[in-house]
């Protein structure tokens, strides 16, 4: 009997960066790697042998065909892609730059911008699927995007799909008249896995925050302020069962720690710390680790081995060019 599998919806984007290589930069100077952080999650369970499809909308033209054949290459499930609209997304991403940093978008009149509600057949589309994943970011593009968001989470959970969202914030987006708070607690009321950190939650859903955190530098601190953080999701939001937190810090040294918490089943989890100097590439590492929840919960893996695993993974990410990893489950597992 074939597994069901996991729907990644949200928009496909292509990433434009400076070319790494200083040798061939002046006959070469831009890279070209496809994103979207949906994407990169279906691109990651479909290299770690995770039955996955993703959804989205492109025009119909050669460079969808293209893309289209990329995501096939990788393993992935394309037939419930949209095609319509005019154009792919873009967004513009100084080369090792975080996600806060040197970055621009360029997502007017994509055509995943443009979707509305009734458009896409979720019967058909949720047929072979037991597991709906979607980001933050598509219901930030406009509000019928974020129409489209709701409509998704309430079919998928009407037929006991399990639903997972992402909770990225980004100030870049959220333009189009409405605060984070009056559209994503709605949307949220359908999610049973919930992933993000303590500050995009109050962002986004209004959880209380410890404004004074940063100066108790403390691990033990942050780590209490997660589980904090994910009982009152869980209370909030009572058809949630498992919520998780990232904590990445870079310092004036170029160090980088990074850490997570998970709380499932009314427990906390929480990983080894990862450290490094420098980093590759810091897009896609929390695309990364929402791929590595989705993982070990798909699995039934134990709560502490779906953390260490996901961690694990996020933190390889940090040193991979591109928006998306292709380290496989033993190079994961070796990080462990």
């Amino acid at each position: 009997m074939r597994k069901k599998k996991v729907l990644c919806f949200g928009e496909l984007l292509l990433r434009i960066s400076p070319a790494s290589n200083v040798a061939t930069s002046e006959k070469n100077p831009m890279q070209l790697y496809v994103g979207g952080a949906e994407a990169n999650v279906a691109t990651a369970l479909a290299g770690w042998n995770i039955p996955v499809k993703y959804c989205t909308a492109l025009p119909d033209n050669f460079m969808s065909n293209h893309v289209i054949d990329y995501l096939e290459y990788h393993g992935i499930y394309t037939s419930s892609i949209l095609l319509a609209g005019k154009r792919i997304g873009v967004y513009y991403l100084e080369r090792g730059a975080d996600l806060k940093g040197s970055m621009v978008y360029d997502r007017e009149h994509s055509s995943f911008s443009e979707i509305k509600t009734g458009i896409i057949d979720w019967d058909k589309v949720f047929g072979d699927v037991s597991w709906f994943n979607f980001s933050a970011i598509s219901p930030a593009l406009n509000q019928n995007v974020a129409d489209v968001c709701l409509e998704a989470v309430k079919a998928a959970s009407a037929k006991g799909i399990t639903v997972s969202v992402d909770l990225n914030y980004r100030s870049r987006l959220w333009k189009f008249g409405k605060e984070p708070i009056e559209i994503m607690p709605q949307i949220v009321e359908h999610c049973d896995v919930v992933m993000g950190n303590i500050w995009s939650a109050n962002t986004l859903l209004g959880t209380a925050i410890d404004k004074h955190i940063h100066d108790k530098k403390s691990r033990t601190a942050y780590l209490y302020h997660a589980t904090e953080t994910s009982k009152e999701i869980i209370s909030k939001f009572p058809k949630c069962k498992t919520v998780a937190n990232t904590f990445r810090f870079d310092s004036n040294t170029d160090e980088i720690l990074y850490y997570t918490s998970l709380h499932h089943n009314e427990q906390s989890y929480h990983s080894n710390e990862f450290t490094c100097k420098g980093v590759v590439d810091r897009s896609g590492s929390g695309d990364c680790f929402m791929a590595g929840l989705i993982y070990g919960l798909y699995n039934n893996n134990e709560p502490q081995d779906i953390i260490n695993y996901a961690t694990a993974a996020a933190f390889g990410k940090l040193q991979e060019q591109g928006d998306s990893t292709s380290q496989d489950v033993l190079t994961v597992n070796k990080m462990v």
